[in-house]
């Protein structure tokens, strides 16, 4: 028996398969999918929750994350996902590589917590050593937990060398299904239904070339630039957005033209992290003002979440672009008087001169 939940992700689902004219069980479509099963669990002799993706299964972990929020799956979440299954499901790790901002790390918690494990993600520096990574290894072997190691090619080439050796235990250790086994003298227990994820951006500067011994041990996935736009429509959606689509056609045209157009500042992030930060401030100002139309609300967002940080030689053409995009769309700044008037106020107990363009500035910086 196969439980679907009717959430936004079995919706999807349920339309791409349609669309696609899936009608039979053993399609790759629907093999593809992470798909929730009742069913005979003989280690505990009783019924328990198991967890299908082509030719993977697992037990759900019942780990307690909280209510907390999901990706919005588009095929490239699907490809990483059937890479980190195979790649567990073979005693393996696994190694999502691309530029920044991609969704990497996040869709690797996001399959986590489909498969209620806790996981722990650690930023790698050239500061950590080999004797930190045993520690960690440790850890994540005899608790179950997941580990991603964010940015792993940071890490200096002597260390990377002695973490092939070390992982390798790990995995020799689940390979051949030992309780215990030794990792740096240490005897430990292993729970095997732990993982490791490294995750990488070749080709930035001062990162480290893996060795092949540890690239033998992890399965690569090359991510690339996801699909903006789903994404965009489905968080004004849950935002509470009637005119996501329209709306997110917009705001994603904007960010590739600024990309495209405006110079090439250091500062300057047109990629998903900062999609979403203005996603969530149209999101308060659609809950907070219900009654004012949603173009002239997401409008507002961009221009003054964005405004602060364009360099002045691209204000005309960011306004041009805002102009065309939004077409008789005028809208005043969302001002907080109070915070203004303790501006105000500071101001002058500094013996300054509290000049508009001053408090301005203040306001964008908070």
């Amino acid at each position: 028996m196969c439980l679907i939940t009717l959430d936004t992700h079995s919706r999807d689902v349920i339309d791409k398969l349609d669309t696609e004219n899936v009608k039979k069980a053993d399609a790759f479509q629907w093999q593809s999918q992470l798909k929730f099963y009742w069913a005979d669990n003989n280690k505990l002799n009783k019924k328990d929750s198991m967890i299908r993706i082509a030719d993977a299964s697992f037990w759900y972990s019942y780990e307690y994350l909280g209510n907390g929020p999901r990706l919005v799956v588009t095929p490239l979440t699907d490809r990483i996902y059937v890479t980190a299954t195979q790649a567990l499901h073979l005693k393996m790790g696994c190694a999502p590589a691309g530029p920044a901002g991609t969704g990497k790390t996040e869709t690797t918690k996001d399959l986590s917590s489909a498969l209620a494990k806790a996981i722990y993600v650690f930023n790698c520096s050239g500061e950590m050593n080999y004797e930190s990574m045993g520690n960690i290894y440790k850890g994540l072997a005899s608790s179950g937990c997941w580990g991603c190691f964010d940015e792993f090619n940071r890490l200096l080439p002597e260390v990377l060398s002695v973490c092939s050796v070390q992982f390798k235990s790990v995995t020799d250790a689940i390979k051949f299904d030992k309780k215990r086994f030794i990792l740096q003298g240490d005897e430990i227990s292993l729970d095997p239904t732990c993982g490791v994820f490294i995750t990488m951006n070749p080709g930035y500067l001062g990162r480290a070339e893996l060795p092949e011994g540890l690239k033998a041990l992890f399965r690569p996935i090359t991510v690339v630039v996801p699909d903006l736009e789903l994404i965009c429509e489905n968080m004004l959606m849950a935002e509470g957005f009637v005119d996501a689509k329209v709306l997110a056609k917009k705001f994603t045209t904007l960010y590739f033209l600024c990309k495209d157009l405006l110079s090439k500042q250091l500062h300057y992030d047109w990629g998903l992290r900062a999609i979403k930060s203005v996603l969530v401030v149209a999101g308060v100002f659609k809950r907070n003002e219900p009654t004012v139309s949603e173009a002239a609300l997401l409008m507002r967002a961009l221009r003054d979440f964005n405004l602060p940080k364009i360099a002045f030689a691209d204000l005309d053409i960011f306004f041009g672009l805002l102009g065309d995009l939004f077409p008789k769309v005028e809208i005043a700044r969302k001002r907080d008087m109070d915070f203004e008037k303790v501006i105000t106020d500071v101001t002058i107990e500094a013996t300054l001169h509290p000049h508009e363009s001053f408090i301005l500035k203040i306001v964008q910086l908070q």
